[in-house]
């Protein structure tokens, strides 16, 4: 499914959430809204929410609904950095919670870069598990911008 002016908005808001991420000098601020197949906003979530040092977004948003809820199944999530593919700091990445949760479509903005994690393949990984992946790279900037302390040497 082509990206369109409500993913843009939903990711806009995504972005919004990252910028509330305590700053960490070791992990990216993320934000992640999971809609509902009627647009409604079923939950949100960003990096380090709630004091947790190591809870991601996605990780976050999933967390406020009920295991099994049936609205994933039709549900897209939007997040600012492509899912993790791998983590040391929980037993399963995001790309993984997000295929347990039956979600239909993810959209992300930015494609996680070789800083911590080396070939990130949250996209693939949910793309051979059935999930419709899109990308909005004209909202990549925004989404690196909340992390430039990153980037600063």
């Amino acid at each position: 499914m082509t990206p369109d002016a409500a993913d843009r908005a939903f990711m806009r808001r995504a972005i919004e959430l990252s910028r509330q991420c305590p700053p960490a000098a070791h992990a990216f601020s993320v934000g992640a809204v999971v809609v509902g197949a009627d647009g409604t906003v079923l939950s949100e979530g960003f990096s380090r929410e709630g004091g947790d040092p190591v809870v991601h977004a996605e990780e976050a948003a999933l967390a406020k609904l009920p295991a099994g809820d049936p609205r994933l199944r039709t549900a897209t999530v939007y997040s600012t950095l492509e899912p993790c593919s791998r983590r040391a700091s929980r037993p399963h990445p995001c790309a993984e919670l997000l295929l347990a949760a039956g979600v239909a479509r993810v959209v992300v903005a930015w494609r996680e870069p070789d800083l911590f994690v080396t070939a990130c393949e949250g996209v693939d990984l949910l793309r051979a598990g059935g999930v419709d992946v899109a990308e909005l790279p004209e909202l990549a900037g925004e989404a690196r911008e909340v992390n430039r302390h990153l980037f600063v040497s």
